[in-house]
């Protein structure tokens, strides 16, 4: 039985089963031996990484597609990005569709003659391809490589600032240390609350205008 129930009503209902529409990658050409992770909304990202990996690690996988409809559309997002930062220079291709997805539904106080309910819904769908050989750069959704540098893991360096009153030819940049120098034997003092004095209020009384 198919219906359709809003408001309040499908609190008296429970969620027993849900399929999603079995349907083929869309992309062409793909090798028999491409790995297809699909992402559900209850998936671990842990669980999904380790064994994503430890398959594209191998030196005769090239390729592998991340699917996920609905809610998990973003942790679908998600494994790819982390793939890409771990093995670099892998090629995109990005497919984004929708899918039938099917839902049973049964009444929390089942009663004589209550049927269940049968919901159809079209959720969206995104399909990612990475790939360590170059794809089609001209396929709608290609993504090349990142060439950014890691700006994070680059060391800071020690930069020595020349005594004097001559100014510096090359001035540090940001995010660069550098030596706090003070000439001769002087040093800083440290200004404290008691070495600022206000000023002294006027005496109002003998104040003449």
């Amino acid at each position: 039985m198919q219906s359709c129930v809003r408001g309040s009503q499908m609190d008296n209902y429970r969620k027993i089963r849900r399929t999603e529409e079995d349907s083929p990658l869309p992309f062409a050409d793909l090798p028999p031996d491409t790995v297809e992770m699909r992402v559900k909304e209850g998936s671990k990202i842990r669980n999904l990484m380790g064994f994503a990996m430890g398959r594209m690690e191998l030196q005769g996988t090239r390729q592998i597609v991340f699917s996920g409809s609905g809610r998990a559309v973003t942790k679908t997002i998600t494994c790819v990005e982390i793939m890409k930062r771990r093995i670099r220079g892998l090629h995109q291709i990005t497919k984004l569709r929708y899918k039938a997805l099917q839902e049973t539904w049964e009444p929390r106080e089942p009663r004589e003659g209550t049927p269940n309910l049968t919901l159809l819904k079209n959720v969206p769908s995104i399909c990612i391809l990475l790939s360590k050989e170059p794809l089609d750069p001209n396929e709608a959704g290609y993504q090349p490589p990142d060439t950014g540098g890691n700006l994070w893991l680059e060391e800071e360096e020690e930069v020595e600032v020349p005594l004097g009153d001559e100014e510096d030819p090359n001035p540090s940049p940001r995010g660069v240390k550098r030596t706090l120098c003070c000439g001769g034997a002087e040093l800083v003092k440290k200004v404290t609350r008691e070495d600022i004095q206000p000023p002294p209020l006027p005496n109002l009384l003998n104040y003449q205008q």
